[in-house]
């Protein structure tokens, strides 16, 4: 049958004390250390997908505050839009004020200016009216006869005017 000899005994019972050996000297630290580092690797896994869930927070709450931000920008720019075609209005009423003004005082200067020139034009044709009638006389006229004939040469010019 089988031969069992004391070497297969003693093999065994070497075997079995290395084994204790081992177990003691190098499982125990190895698998401490395995499953400390297991610990280590499921805890950055936690803690990425944490950090994952918060940076879709702030992913989100950024995008909200962007919908936000572009919102006010279109409500500044529609805001500045209004304000800038009402200032454009009222430069506009500004300067047609304006004009009516310069107008106004054109017409007021141009007519002081014609009235100015019909009362010259009425003094050189007095003049003239009784130069040609001192003429026609062949005389002086005294200064009371010129000023009859010149009032009655202007009654006449301005019949006709």
């Amino acid at each position: 049958m089988l031969d069992f000899s004391v070497t297969f005994f003693i093999t065994i019972i070497n075997v079995l004390v290395l084994y204790f050996i081992l177990k003691r000297i190098l499982f125990k630290p190895v698998s401490g250390f395995m499953l400390e580092r297991s610990k280590k690797i499921s805890e950055a896994v936690e803690q990425a997908e944490k950090d994952k869930n918060e940076a879709k927070a702030l992913l989100d709450q950024y995008e909200k505050q962007l919908e936000t931000v572009d919102a006010q920008a279109e409500e500044i720019i529609k805001s500045a839009r209004v304000h800038s075609e009402e200032e454009a209005e009222q430069i506009k009423a500004d300067a047609l004020k304006q004009a009516q003004a310069i107008i106004a005082a054109a017409r007021v200067k141009t007519e002081g200016e014609r009235a100015a020139a019909a009362a010259l034009f009425r003094v050189e044709a007095a003049a003239l009216v009784t130069q040609a009638a001192a003429k026609l006389l062949k005389r002086e006229l005294s200064g009371a006869e010129q000023l009859r004939y010149a009032a009655q040469a202007l009654n006449e010019m301005e019949q006709h005017v």
